[in-house]
């Protein structure tokens, strides 16, 4: 990891580093200082030996070094103590000849000089921030990711438990009032003391209180999936939530689950892409290898574009895989908020399938069942404002099965505000695909009239939605 500074007041860097190190595990380091006699160490992290062990040479410590790190390479950070901010940086050297003479050249002009275990921000893990109660964070990135947009931020309760759930460990995010700490969390050991947090920097900066953004999608929810973010989010908040296994890309291969057993016996599984593509990738019945259906549904990276850091990137469509517990439908639906702001549900007796592919119109639901949707509703909106969700009543209580923020435009029989010049019809019966064909190749100033008794809740009033083409029920 390469930008992080580690300044503290007029500390030195190695001397900053020594008081972090006290406190939290730090990337493996020795630094060193100009003497007219040649480099002299003056501090030193390294796994495996006590706080600054002593090391024959330069080369000793950089061969050391390189060999402990798990990505066989090191940083080398050059200062002056009168301008502590970083003079010449070289990331990711690999060859010992090649580190041995940077830092013997920066020394004899008369820098100090840090070697650092080089640490991949494209491992799987993230880097972020704790302050003010608050954490964020996001993957593929230093922890000036915060400067960003598309950062993860949470309750700093939720974020260690959402944290702790995905990578299988508690981060060690502890730090004392009116502190700052910059830190990044990996899947597999690093650092001096060989545990998956490291620190980078802490500061004083006076108590405060903030307030998250819980925003999604982000760069996290993109790590592992919408849909599964999206479900944490809901369990977060104390909403049902079926017992739920992810099976992330990016995750090295592993596992893991959150929410509550159902009662079922079946299990249904679950393509979960970067961002929301109702009704278009593959959701199966019954037990299926998650990283087959993977690899049968996106097998090829694609183009994509980053809306968050406006780039694109060639990257799998569909991040992970759902291995969730069925639950005994009695009712399946969804509920939404329409532009008046009212909460509607909607939804039908068993199984929603059919419903949310716009093939079943919706059916009146028993009191029981609004009642328990509304409190449901209740719960999750005075969290995150409106939301919309999928749910399943299994005759005593609702289970939340999809969450996504927001309200929508529909309301009455207007799927998308607008008035076009023109109407174009489209038969519902048709299909999710031949809809996504039609609002590819439909002209200009061109609305949709949906033929059928199609719900507002309904995938089909969500890719309409989402395509922000007028369209209207008939």
């Amino acid at each position: 990891m390469g930008g992080a500074e580690f300044e503290l007041d007029a500390l030195r860097k190695d001397e900053a580093l020594e008081q972090l190190a006290e406190r939290i595990n730090v990337a493996q380091f020795v630094a060193f200082e100009p003497t007219p006699e040649g480099p002299r160490q003056t501090a030193c992290r390294m796994r495996g030996r006590g706080a600054n062990a002593p090391l024959p040479s330069l080369r000793a410590a950089a061969e050391e070094l390189l060999r402990n790190s798990p990505d066989r390479s090191v940083n080398l950070r050059s200062y002056l103590p009168s301008d502590p901010r970083s003079k010449p940086f070289h990331y990711g050297l690999d060859r010992l000849d090649e580190v041995v003479e940077t830092a013997e050249r920066a020394l004899e002009d008369g820098y100090y000089v840090i070697l650092n275990e080089t640490v991949d921000v494209h491992d799987g893990g993230v880097s972020g921030v704790v302050e003010g109660g608050i954490v964020e964070f996001a993957p593929d990135d230093t922890p000036r990711c915060v400067e960003k947009s598309g950062t993860c931020s949470l309750p700093l309760d939720w974020g260690r438990r959402m944290l702790a759930t995905v990578y299988g460990f508690a981060p060690e995010l502890d730090i004392g009032e009116g502190e700052r700490l910059e830190f990044s969390v990996h899947p597999r050991p690093r650092g001096w003391r060989q545990t998956q947090t490291l620190g980078w920097e802490v500061e004083e900066i006076g108590r405060h209180d903030l307030q998250p953004r819980m925003v999604w999608p982000n760069r996290f929810s993109r790590l592992i999936g919408d849909k599964a973010f999206g479900l944490m989010m809901a369990w977060l908040a104390g909403a049902d939530v079926p017992l739920t296994s992810v099976y992330a890309r990016r995750l090295a291969g592993r596992s893991f689950s959150f929410g509550e057993d159902t009662g079922g016996r079946d299990v249904w599984v679950r393509t979960c892409p970067l961002e929301p593509v109702p009704g278009h990738y593959a959701t199966r019945h019954g037990w299926i290898e998650p990283f087959a259906l993977l690899q049968d549904e996106d097998p090829e990276p694609q183009d994509w574009f980053d809306p968050d850091l406006q780039r694109s990137e060639h990257r799998h469509l569909l991040s992970s895989a759902l291995v969730q517990a069925g639950v005994p439908s009695a009712w399946s639906g969804a509920y939404y908020v329409d532009a008046a702001g009212t909460g509607v549900a909607e939804g039908v007796a068993g199984s929603g399938d059919a419903f949310m592919l716009g093939r079943q119109a919706p059916q009146e639901l028993p009191d029981a069942v609004h009642a328990a949707i509304a409190q449901t509703a209740g719960r999750l909106e005075r969290v995150f404002g409106p939301v919309r969700f999928e749910w399943v009543h299994d005759g005593t209580r609702v289970w939340v099965v999809q969450l996504h923020r927001g309200a929508t435009a529909s309301q009455g029989a207007t799927i998308v505000p607008g008035e076009p010049g023109r109407w174009q019809k489209f038969d519902a019966a048709e299909g999710l695909e031949a809809l996504r064909a039609t609002l590819e190749r439909l002209p200009g100033d061109t609305g949709l009239e949906i033929l059928g008794r199609v719900g507002l809740t309904s995938h089909v009033a969500d890719v309409l939605r989402r395509a922000k083409v007028p369209a209207r029920l008939i």
